[in-house]
């Protein structure tokens, strides 16, 4: 009895220090580079993409067998047992086995060499879809660890929106007792207070909701990043002008690629239909052996043969019920559709090109305006609060003021990490998107706690 519940405290103080350095592993900062690192281990899309690539590898042997000899051999036992019908009295029995071996050698099988031929662009395809999931998961990274980032600034400017709604209300309340306010100012703070509490029960879920998309990458939860300092400046496109981007997306999108691809493919699926009213030439190899049971042959063949054969066969289909012709049909106008398809995936790709490079030089834009608004929101609201205790401002000015530049600190938080976002999406609609994008952003960063790396901290910027 001693003994077990010696080993149960033991047990128990294991599973402690267990609990303990997960949790100490879960709450310890990671950066960019550790969580790319995560999620090329753990991420199932991405090993969904790998596994399937190293299927379609399969196809280019599987098609080559069809242009290759192929030998099959066979045998067999029997046992015969002859009866007459009236008294069931044997008339003759015997037991015979036979084996053969065929080997058959296509000569021309147009089908077949075009499945063959199909089967390299077959590969080559799944390996663009496998640099687009890499590209993929770069974006999704990216993505969930700035959406990280941003929830948890706007969590930040609402905490702090409602500590100084907080002290304003305190402030109208002693103002109230001094009878130098109404009671009107303590009901328009409460409000707002009240406001504030909700909008932050909406965030925290949203910091929650975020860091579950990024654990979801990555195969463990994280609850720290590391962050980017509001002193970095974000820089522009390279190079700076939309046509060379553009240009860029035509020749070397991965989509624009898959699609040509798959036109090429279509393009073999309507030759390997056509096949289908060819002739088809096979050279053929066999050797049997059986055992004979004709009796009355026996003087010239004692018990068993060998045959040896060695021929060509060719094979026309006349007729098949319309099956090929309907097959060219179908193939062919798919055939048109991969054309169309291709088309739309160029004119998708050069949009997309416009989109995002107007959308990083529109963001830095934004960036440098919010970070205007904010340093004057924030001498607005200084120039309210000293007007309300003069008395020359009323209460719903300073609440006003105090709404405008914690709105405007989480708009420039938003618009910093959406133009990084931006900017990397602007890469990978040009083909040019690597983990190097990630580990160049990642030197940037800093551990969480730092001082200038807090919403709070935008003023030091200045």
């Amino acid at each position: 009895m001693q003994l077990t519940l010696r080993l149960s405290g033991r047990f128990a103080a294991l599973l402690f220090t267990l609990a303990m350095a997960l949790t100490a592993r879960t709450s310890e900062a990671i950066d960019l580079a550790q969580s790319w690192q995560l999620a090329l281990m753990h991420d199932p899309l991405y090993a969904a993409a790998r596994a399937n690539y190293r299927a379609m590898m399969e196809k280019m042997p599987q098609a080559r067998s069809g242009l290759l000899p192929q030998v099959v051999g066979s045998a067999a036992v029997g046992y015969l047992d002859s009866r007459a019908n009236t008294g069931l009295g044997q008339v003759y029995q015997n037991s015979s086995s036979a084996w053969a071996l065929a080997l058959t050698q296509p000569i021309f099988n147009w089908s077949a060499w075009q499945t063959y031929e199909q089967s390299k662009l077959v590969v080559a395809s799944a390996e663009i879809q496998l640099q687009l999931a890499y590209q993929d998961l770069v974006l999704r990274v990216g993505q969930a660890y700035f959406d990280v980032l941003a929830a948890q600034d706007a969590l930040t400017a609402l905490e702090a929106e409602q500590r100084a709604i907080d002290e304003q209300l305190a402030s109208a309340k002693r103002r109230f007792d001094m009878g130098k306010a109404t009671v009107t100012d303590t009901y328009e703070s409460q409000s707002r207070y009240d406001l504030a509490s909700a909008n932050i029960i909406s965030a925290k879920n949203t910091v929650q909701n975020t860091k579950d998309i990024l654990a979801r990458i990555l195969g463990r939860p994280t609850d720290n990043l590391f962050v980017l300092p509001y002193s970095v400046l974000l820089p522009s496109p390279v190079p700076n002008q939309l046509q060379k981007w553009s240009d860029q997306s035509q020749t070397a999108s991965l989509e624009i690629v898959r699609a040509q691809l798959q036109t090429r493919i279509a393009e073999a699926d309507v030759e390997i239909a056509k096949g289908g009213s060819y002739p088809t030439v096979n050279a053929f190899v066999s050797t049997s052996s059986n055992t004979l049971g004709n009796m009355a042959v026996q003087p010239y063949y004692n018990g068993r043969t060998v045959d040896n054969i060695v021929g060509v066969m060719v094979n026309v289909p006349f007729y098949t019920g319309g099956m090929v012709s309907s097959r060219i049909s179908e193939k062919s106008e798919l055939q048109q559709k991969s054309i169309f398809d291709l088309e739309a995936a160029k004119r998708q790709v050069l949009q997309q090109s416009q989109q995002y490079f107007n959308g990083v030089t529109a963001g830095l834009a934004r960036i440098k305006g919010l970070e205007a608004s904010e340093k004057s929101s924030r001498a607005s609201l200084q120039a309210n609060r000293t007007g309300y205790e003069v008395g020359v401002r009323i209460n719903l000015d300073v609440l006003n003021a105090q709404q405008q530049l914690y709105s405007t600190m989480r708009e420039l938080a938003l618009a910093r990490y959406n133009t990084v976002i931006t900017g990397l999406r602007l890469k990978a609609n040009s083909g040019m998107l690597s983990e190097a994008d990630l580990l160049a952003i990642n030197p940037l960063l800093r551990e969480p706690g730092t001082p200038g790396t807090s919403i709070m901290d935008l003023n030091q910027k200045r």
